[in-house]
């Protein structure tokens, strides 16, 4: 199809070909009644010349209008082909032009798709100095709507060769359809090397020891995919310490290498931090480390991630070199939606060092004795009485105070990886359990109480999973604020951050004495053990005796017969 500005969509997957001209600003809303999300691939791109991110650019809500969150947005210098997927059953993209004149051409495409439903050999991580890795069903034909990622890391103080030694996609001009995406780093948003389909036998080749690759696909035509290796090659040079950004829940950690920054042009002795203040600690390496709010960091919402950003520059009485006077480092900790990987990467240029870490609040749950929430639960299994009160806390360790953990949905199952059957106490900020009671949102803390429930006379062991958002504070309108929200309204409010977290197993008391009295009654049965046997030898001695005394007295009486027989028979004869 063709809209010329904007279209509400229903369809479970679509193709768009949109062409504007200046001063356009249209928005295209996605939405189905299905318990789905959509993804949608930005797969070619063509905006005015020279035009900027605030002047032109593809915007992308996570939800039914542009009130909604932003998810990301697309510009005339984006280096990724954009693939952007939503939290519910709906999404809105919006376009927008500048005045000036000229034929603006862009390709979309959407579809419905369960995240769960993925297809065998897609993607994953891949590592070591070589290896091999394939398309879906290769040599057979992929599938339609598949998106596989591959992140590949080779040893330190290398780069990636990467060869397609068999390569059959669907082919079109510009690789809107099906196509291959090559990245610099383990990263699909920026640092595109380049982009293939049809056929060919491609050569691509990473200036790091990270590479990303990409292969989506729509569902028109299938081929048969393709069949790629990869090599290390070694840096030239000799090999220095690393250069390398960690991010946890509470602190933010640079390490920078004396020779990385010597090419640069600085002098160690003299770097600081957004807040001068801050300052290294140099020893074989130069490091600083500092938490996550301090030091002049900038959080900043972008999307379902939350990042922190510091700036390493010369200090007032530093010197730099004259040919790199415009060169800062910029150090990014980004917390990634679910995020359960951690990625060190670090893209080069003239003008700005990026050195960038994806990582991940820490969260935990616990269950406590009582409604002050003061003692909790340390014995595994936790024995409970049926309808006995449970209190529970899920915990957020960061030292970024702005920040609230919403108890969005809770379910219990038997299975420790939640598998059929489950038993929702909430879901969406829901109570389903009648005997659920949530207390209002605190820093860092999620409680909640509950009766045990009737699904531990069934089980012997049961174990409890929440989904949990972590909002800005800072932000009213957050989904932390918003309780409960029916399904149609759940991509409204925005959050910044989701995991899970687990605790269990519980099970009841009654299994527990039961097991007590088992253990006593086998413990008594040990102990009785040797007395029986004890009384088993005195038994049969006893019956050896009186079996020997019956035959004594059976030989005596039989002599006493065997004399009065005589006797009787002397007499008769007399």
């Amino acid at each position: 199809g063709a809209p010329r500005c904007g279209a509400s969509l229903h369809e479970l997957n679509k193709a768009l070909r949109i062409e504007l001209n200046a001063n356009a600003s249209c928005s295209w809303q996605i939405q189905r009644n299905a318990n789905q999300t959509i993804r949608l691939i930005v797969s070619y791109f063509k905006f005015a010349p020279s035009s900027s991110c605030e002047t032109e650019s593809i915007k992308v809500y996570d939800g039914p209008s542009t009130n909604s969150p932003l998810l990301g947005q697309v510009c005339n210098n984006t280096e990724a082909v954009p693939v952007l997927e939503s939290s519910s059953d709906s999404l809105t993209f919006l376009v927008t032009t500048n005045s000036v004149d000229f034929t603006r051409n862009f390709f979309v495409f959407y579809y419905f798709f369960s995240p769960e439903s993925k297809p065998e050999n897609c993607g994953g991580q891949l590592t070591g100095p070589n290896g091999t890795f394939s398309s879906p069903n290769y040599p057979a034909p992929y599938p339609a709507f598949t998106y596989c990622v591959w992140h590949i890391q080779t040893p330190k103080n290398s780069k990636i060769k990467l060869q397609f030694q068999d390569f059959f996609l669907e082919l079109d001009r510009n690789c809107q359809l099906d196509f291959t995406a090559v990245y610099n780093g383990l990263t699909t948003t920026t640092g595109l090397i380049g982009k293939v389909c049809g056929r060919a036998q491609p050569t691509f080749e990473s200036s790091s020891n990270a590479m990303t690759v990409v292969l989506a696909t729509d569902s028109f035509s299938s081929y048969r995919g393709f069949s790629a290796q990869y090599s290390s090659v070694p840096l030239p040079g000799p090999v220095e310490p690393d250069t390398f950004l960690t991010c946890s829940s509470d602190s933010m950690k640079i390490v920078l290498s004396k020779s990385y920054l010597a090419s640069l042009g600085y002098n160690e002795a003299h770097l600081q931090l957004n807040d001068p203040s801050c300052r290294p600690v140099i020893t074989d390496v130069v490091t600083f480390s500092f938490p996550l709010t301090s030091c002049g960091t900038i959080k900043k919402e972008e999307g379902h991630s939350i990042t922190y950003t510091n700036t390493i520059s010369r200090s007032s009485t530093g010197n730099i070199i004259t040919r790199q006077k415009n060169t800062e480092i910029i150090a990014k900790c980004k917390m990634e939606n679910n995020s359960t990987l951690e990625v060190f990467y670090v893209t080069r240029n003239n003008v700005i060092q990026n050195i960038t870490a994806m990582g991940r609040y820490n969260v935990s749950m616990a269950f406590y004795n009582s409604d002050s929430f003061s003692e909790p639960i340390h014995q595994s299994p936790y024995y409970v009485d049926l309808n006995q009160t449970l209190f529970a806390q899920v915990s957020l360790h960061s030292t970024d105070p702005n920040l609230l953990v919403f108890v969005d949905t809770c379910t219990a199952s038997p299975q420790p990886d939640f598998g059929s059957p489950t038993y929702d106490l909430m879901r969406s900020g829901c109570h389903k359990d009648d005997t659920v009671v949530t207390y209002p949102p605190l820093e860092h803390r999620g409680r909640f109480k509950f009766n045990a429930f009737r699904f531990l006379r069934s089980f012997p062991s049961v174990y409890l999973q929440c989904d949990v958002v972590i909002c800005d504070s800072n932000n009213p309108n957050s989904r932390c604020t918003k309780g409960c929200i029916s399904r149609q309204k759940r991509a409204i409010s925005p959050y910044t951050w989701k995991t899970n977290t687990a605790v269990g197993p519980i099970r009841l008391k009654r299994d527990l004495r039961s097991a007590e009295r088992s253990e006593s009654l086998t413990k008594a049965d040990a102990e009785q053990t040797p007395n029986l046997q004890q009384y088993n030898f005195y038994t049969f001695a006893s019956v050896v005796l009186i079996s020997n005394i019956l035959i004594v007295v059976a030989v005596i009486l039989k002599h006493h017969k065997h004399q009065a027989g005589y006797r009787y028979q002397k007499i008769q004869s007399s």
